[in-house]
């Protein structure tokens, strides 16, 4: 590149490039010299190529001149770049801020937690979530946004789930996945402030299943279930032995049945807990001649050879057929499959067996999902009642014991 050389503009000058041309000349790079504070400053502009010329390299030192001389701008070209820059860094964050103050609940949903979701939680947990989204929440929610989603508006969402009469524990999950999707805007910075579910006030009933089979009801059941389905009666009989939910039962694997030991062990399941229990000797049995017929890992295949998804319909139209429900409108008295687990919790506490107990062998996360089998349990009571009073009757015993011996005293 050439040495600088001067215009007719003062303080504006160029060099030419040794090759590139721009038009009929060599492309030209220019600079503006000038005082500022009493030193000598230089400052690039740009090529010819680039749309500089001497006029407006001069119209752009005038302006650097005349902002030293009012104070108003920048003083320099770095200078001014450098606000330049800040400048469009604001409005990038202003127009991000704007997308996100507009994001609504269903964008979030679609493009974001949907994806999340898919990647994280299982198929069936999720497909329950979207079929809760699409029935109740997307309805109240989806078009507003993010931002402005208000204690007010759960509490619509919830008010249209009850006149459609969904049970309280169905409006309870669906303000849980409200919460959770909110909860995840909030991880990825997309929510600010409390999430607006923690002032929605549950609905609260007891809709958890109160119906138990006894002792010759569920051998009935066994015996209705053993014709149709041979699948569905081992399932049964397990359930009702062992205490195991469904899914627990659909992953297990004949690496999980120990016959040395006389233990099952249940890995899928719901708090993450391995639990080893001890098959009884029925139990025991309807394993072994499973294991003399089948070559599946899994101890209960679906007939695809596949792990099972959901208890077959066939339970139910058995049961109906039997008239086990007939007459029934209470949900929680109707039976069904986890019926036999309540049924098996029922009567472990009945036989005496501890609460504590009764919590590890059906995998419970809290104690007082167990204690509403503490019921069934009179006998403990009762002990306790006749403790008492055994207690108060040596307590009684001791005062006449020490009263007599004080009267012998005085006597004496």
């Amino acid at each position: 590149m050439s040495k600088w050389k001067g215009t007719k503009f003062p303080g504006v000058r160029y060099r030419e490039h040794s090759t590139r041309k721009h038009g009929v000349q060599f492309d030209r790079y220019f600079a503006v010299r000038y005082t500022l504070d009493g030193k000598r400053h230089e400052e690039s502009l740009g090529w010819a190529s680039q749309g500089w010329t001497p006029g407006n390299a001069a119209e752009e030192l005038a302006r650097l001149k005349r902002a030293q001389r009012t104070g108003e701008g920048a003083y320099t070209l770095a200078e001014r770049r450098q606000q330049e820059e800040a400048r469009r860094e604001a409005e990038l964050k202003r127009k991000e801020q704007e997308e996100r103050d507009a994001l609504t609940f269903g964008q979030f949903w679609k493009e974001t937690y949907k994806p999340y979701a898919e990647g994280h939680k299982t198929k069936q947990t999720f497909g329950t979530e979207k079929s809760y989204y699409k029935l109740w929440i997307a309805p109240e929610l989806a078009g507003k946004p993010l931002r402005d989603i208000a204690p007010l508006d759960l509490e619509r969402a919830k008010k249209t789930m009850m006149e459609a009469g969904k049970s309280p524990k169905t409006i309870s999950h669906a303000l849980a996945i409200v919460r959770q999707v909110i909860n995840h805007a909030a991880n990825l910075g997309l929510h600010h402030g409390e999430n607006p579910t923690k002032k929605v006030k549950k609905p609260t009933a007891d809709n958890r299943r109160i119906r138990f089979l006894s002792h010759d009801e569920a051998e009935k059941l066994l015996k209705e279930l053993a014709p149709s389905s041979p699948d569905l009666h081992d399932m049964a009989l397990l359930a009702l032995h062992c205490g195991p939910r469904a899914g627990e039962i659909f992953g297990l694997t004949w690496k999980d049945i120990n016959f040395d030991r006389g233990l099952i062990s249940f890995r899928n399941t719901k708090n993450g807990h391995v639990r080893h229990i001890p098959m009884t000797d029925r139990v025991r049995e309807m394993l072994k001649n499973r294991d003399l017929v089948q070559d599946s890992p899994l101890v209960f295949p679906a007939r695809t050879g596949k792990k099972r998804k959901e208890v077959s319909n066939s339970f139910e139209r058995i049961v109906k057929r039997a008239g086990w429900n007939k007459g029934i409108d209470d949900p929680r008295q109707k039976l069904v499959f986890h019926s036999l687990r309540h049924t098996c919790a029922s009567w472990l506490v009945m036989a005496g067996v501890p609460l504590y107990t009764v919590k590890e062998y059906l995998g419970h996360r809290q104690i007082n999902q167990t204690e509403r089998y503490a019921h069934l349990a009179p006998d403990s009571l009762q002990q306790a009642t006749i403790a008492l009073n055994d207690i108060q009757d040596k307590v009684d015993k001791e005062k006449n014991h020490d009263l007599q011996s004080n009267i012998t005293f005085v006597e004496g």
